[in-house]
């Protein structure tokens, strides 16, 4: 073997021997601007890195770079270098910084202004003046200025830096910039003509009154990056995506929105029966029935029947009935018709009507007003159930609906707050009254829900919700007082198990977005109840603190999405696990 293969043998060998070696430690020496850990960071390589060719080099590059981000261009890291360890298997680095002196923004130049309206761009460029140089402040006023444009009128408008001098004071050390920078608005841009495409149902004219823009309105990036959000809240289509603007051949601005028209009439239903449990009954019929139609003929009208059967004498029926944009205007007429029978001791009858002013896109407020009546059951066995009675129920309450999707909201929130009064008179039966008995009774009730809804990596979401509900008055009744427990409130417990004038509940979700509207999720419900004593009833004090948990899905279905949900009560074991479903509603 030669001599010349032999040296380059060795040398191969040796390179190999030498880049193997690990960064055991990484000193920083000079800095006084910024801290150790910074430098480290902006270097690339940290303890535990291994070495490797030309490794001094590649940090030099990195720092450089990132110092003359924040303005320091004149750094020096001439005496960086590694000192290996007597064992020769770890080094160290040693980065030695000469930071020097920073370049300040001496001048910003601005082309393409217009005096007047564009004073807050000026003043906002005019503050980097005499600051050190730092290319993510410059880049942020860029983009506020940008959106400014965007949100004004011009969406094509552009910034152009078109030069940056440098200048130094070499007799003190100062270092100075001069940024020449050009505006170019482009064209001022209207929203003339709104173009739909998809709505095969729906009128035209119930998606643009949704959308609140005129036409002749002024370009805004910012309303329009919201309109996704303010269709998805109708509910009637498809996740729409962002619209698109659009010069014609007449010079008008067209904003064109395409959408795709989902499923909005949906019905969920179940029947059972129960068979006689003795010879001298008979068996009966249990179920559910939930037609909910929305979108009614196109014109965003709605109507949906709730029917539901819990126990031989105990029943449940809804029916509503909402009329949007009354006359043409910003105002939703809600109407209710509400009975349960309840475990054949009372019948309870609530008609509601109500009126909602739409204030923006995502807060309206509404005022409230109810009859409710209450007619005990004749039994025959002369023991006494409820009052016979009837009130008169007024009230407002506010919402505010943030969320981007009705049905699988990744950001966002929900916000009802409610607030009303009942003026409660009893008539009967007269047999059980007190003496000392009130026969017009006043109640206030107060109605709080927050959801908040957060997507912490893509798909996955956390949804948290918070409710509660306060009854106050002198005297209450079974039928006066909240229900909690269930598929809506406290899962792994019966439909309305718990009654109580003070409850609360929490939803925590954990969800994975399988598709736009279908999720699988791990859910942790808790739930409170209290319910004070009524001496004059016999009825003593209750209170209670229950937990649910479990798994679940909601399926986007040809019916609409569908809600399963396998929940255990505290204390449960598998088999006792309840099974939760239905067609979600959003009426």
């Amino acid at each position: 073997m030669s001599f010349l293969i032999k040296a380059q043998l060795l040398s191969v060998l040796f390179t190999i021997f030498i880049f193997s070696q690990t960064i055991e430690k990484i000193e920083i020496a000079g800095n006084k601007s910024f801290t150790s850990d910074q430098y480290i960071q902006w270097s690339g390589v940290n303890a535990g890195s291994k070495l490797y060719k030309g490794i001094i080099d590649s940090v030099k590059t990195r720092l450089a770079a990132n110092l003359g981000m924040l303005g320091y261009f004149h750094a020096d890291f001439s005496r960086t270098q590694i000192e290996f360890y007597p064992d020769s298997q770890h080094v160290s680095l040693s980065i030695n910084v000469e930071e020097n002196s920073p370049t300040y923004i001496k001048n910003i130049y601005i082309t393409g202004l217009d005096s007047s309206a564009d004073r807050n761009i000026k003043s906002s460029f005019d503050f980097l003046e005499n600051h050190i140089y730092n290319k993510f402040d410059l880049e942020e006023n860029i983009s506020n200025a940008l959106n400014h444009f965007q949100n004004h009128g011009y969406p094509f408008a552009k910034i152009i830096v078109e030069s940056v001098y440098f200048l130094s004071d070499t007799n003190k050390n100062d270092f100075f910039a001069n940024i020449n920078l050009k505006i170019d608005k482009d064209r001022y841009c209207k929203i003339d003509s709104i173009e739909i495409d998809g709505n095969k149902k729906t009128n035209s004219n119930v998606i643009e009154r949704e959308l609140r823009i005129k036409p002749g309105e002024e370009y805004s990036q910012k309303q329009i990056d919201n309109l996704p959000n303010q269709l998805n809240r109708l509910a009637f289509f498809e996740p729409v995506s962002l619209p698109e603007y659009y010069i014609n051949s007449k010079n008008e601005g067209v904003l064109k929105i395409t959408l795709k028209e989902k499923e909005t009439n949906n019905f969920d239903g179940i029947i059972g029966y129960i068979p006689a449990a003795a010879q001298n009954t008979s068996g009966y019929f249990t179920g559910l029935v939930d037609i909910s139609l929305r979108n009614l003929f196109g014109t965003g009208r709605a109507a949906s029947i709730h029917w539901q059967q819990y126990a031989r004498s105990s029943q449940d029926l809804e029916l509503k009935y909402l009329e949007p944009w009354l006359f043409g205007y910003p105002f939703n007429l809600n109407l209710s018709f509400q009975q349960r029978s309840q475990d054949s001791t009372y019948v309870q009858r609530d008609i509601q009507a109500s009126l909602e002013y739409l204030a923006t896109e995502t807060i309206s407020a509404s005022v409230f007003i109810s009859t409710d009546a209450v007619i005990p059951t004749d039994n025959g066995n002369q023991i006494f159930t409820v009052y016979n009675s009837s009130s008169v129920t007024t009230g407002f309450n506010l919402k505010i609906d943030t969320r981007d999707d009705p049905y699988s909201p990744t950001q966002g929130i929900l916000f009802l707050n409610s607030y009303s009064f009942s003026r409660k008179n009893i008539s009967g039966p007269v047999q059980y009254f007190t003496p000392d008995m009130a026969t017009n009774i006043n109640l206030q009730r107060l109605e709080l829900d927050l959801e908040t809804f957060y997507e912490i990596f893509t798909r996955q979401v956390i949804a948290f919700g918070i409710h509660g509900r306060e009854l106050r008055g002198s005297f209450l009744e079974n039928s006066d007082l909240y229900r909690l427990g269930g598929t809506n409130s406290l899962r792994g417990y019966n439909e309305s198990q718990f009654l109580g004038n003070r409850i609360m509940w929490t939803n925590l979700e954990f969800r994975s977005l399988l598709t736009r509207r279908s999720f699988a999720f791990l859910f942790f419900d808790t739930g409170y109840y209290l319910r004070n004593s009524v001496p004059a009833m016999n009825i003593l004090k209750s209170e209670g603190f229950n937990i649910g948990y479990g798994i679940g899905m909601d399926i986007e279905t040809g019916l609409g999405v569908l809600s399963v949900s396998f929940a255990l009560a505290k204390g449960d074991t598998f088999s006792n696990g309840k099974i939760h479903f239905g067609i979600v509603n959003q009426f």
